[in-house]
């Protein structure tokens, strides 16, 4: 069954979650878009791209997506389920720190938690990868990046879910937390 895209025949539940994923504030270094869904993972889904920007640079990306099937699915234990995907360059040092995965999980689990973003059933995976180039290649630099793919069952309102998303964009981008009382500029938003 695929995701349907004409408005008739959208839940009222779906249609509600994804204006609460689309209040989620994002800071100014992110850009967001909205990119295709997949069509086949659950009856229904939204679908948002970031990317971390900095005077030019690209510093990580991601998606976040917000699937719905209204009959249930049993390994989500809902709903709804939340699927994240985010992608940064790390410094060569943290990329060998054994414990980096562990933290990099804390940073998905801290940023749900700090969004105030219900959930349950988390999942997921952190994959370090390092770069270095031999031979022909031996004067490329060498890189390191760290990538987080996961999901969770959301309850409650889902802006915090996003917020949470874009959060962990921002930690794993290496940006400072914003201060308190900071209030950041409308997001950017475009059609990818």
């Amino acid at each position: 069954m695929g995701a349907r895209t004409k408005l008739e025949g959208i839940p009222a539940p779906f249609t509600r979650a994804v204006e609460e994923v689309k209040r989620a504030v994002a800071r100014p270094e992110l850009e967001i878009g909205e990119m295709p869904a997949p069509q086949r993972i659950a009856p229904f889904a939204h679908a948002m791209t970031a990317d971390v920007v900095v005077a030019g640079a690209d510093l990580g990306t991601g998606r976040f997506i917000l699937l719905h099937d209204p009959a249930g699915n049993e390994a989500w234990d809902g709903t709804f389920r939340c699927v994240t995907f985010a992608r940064a360059d790390i410094e060569q040092e943290m990329a060998s720190d054994p414990l980096i995965t562990q933290v990099g999980w804390s940073w998905l689990t801290d940023a749900l938690d700090g969004a105030g973003a219900e959930h349950a059933n988390p999942a997921g995976s952190i994959t370090v990868v390092r770069s270095e180039g031999f031979g022909a290649m031996a004067d490329d630099e060498t890189d390191a990046q760290i990538e987080v793919r996961a999901s969770w069952t959301p309850h409650g309102d889902l802006e915090p879910h996003a917020a949470a998303w874009m959060e962990l964009l921002a930690k794993l981008a290496g940006l400072p937390p914003m201060a308190p009382g900071v209030v950041p500029l409308t997001r950017r938003r475009s059609a990818r």
